[in-house]
């Protein structure tokens, strides 16, 4: 089940927090629940992409997105990610989340997080982020809305790579083709 009170909480903590621009890192604070757990008692896979939901809420929250969102009937979804894995997350642990909007291209806005330990790294992602409404919205009309984004660096190298290597997959899968 979706942990809607943590989300409530996440934003509700974001709110309070001061703004942010849109290259800053919004730094989270998150704990590993008996419920987090895999059946090797370590932060379960699937419930560290919601943590990294509740990290990019916070994150959007306070650089004034969902604002602009709501107000342009647009939505924000996840058109694509990539993790990597390196430590384990055990129960009680308390982790530093941090989240940035890291680029943007002609269609996505990338989005880049980690999950710390003891200032370990544990979890990165980055995420190809659409903007919609009914269909995706290009990246300059969200500029229009919000000219600050038009400061986004350019993407990384090994970023743009991966998204390249993204738009080069079948679709649909193989498993739902003829």
């Amino acid at each position: 089940m979706y942990p809607f009170f943590r989300m409530m909480r996440s934003r509700s903590i974001a709110r309070s927090q001061p703004p942010i621009g849109v290259t800053d890192i919004h730094v989270s604070h998150h704990i590993c629940w008996p419920w987090d757990l895999d059946p090797w008692v370590e932060l379960n896979n699937g419930r560290t992409m919601t943590m990294f939901d509740l990290g990019r809420l916070g994150m959007m929250e306070r650089m004034g997105l969902v604002d602009a969102l709501r107000r342009n009937g647009w939505g924000f979804t996840v058109a694509g990610s990539t993790v990597r894995y390196r430590r384990r997350v055990q129960m009680w642990d308390r982790m530093e989340m941090r989240s940035r909007i890291a680029s943007m291209d002609r269609r996505f806005f990338y989005v880049e997080q980690s999950i710390r330990v003891r200032g370990d790294a544990c979890s990165h992602a980055l995420l190809r982020i659409a903007m919609t409404d009914g269909h995706i919205v290009p990246p300059e009309r969200a500029v229009e809305v919000m000219p600050e984004l038009a400061r986004l660096p350019a993407l990384e190298d090994w970023a743009r790579a991966w998204s390249e290597a993204e738009d080069l997959r079948p679709w649909p899968p193989m498993t739902l083709r003829d």
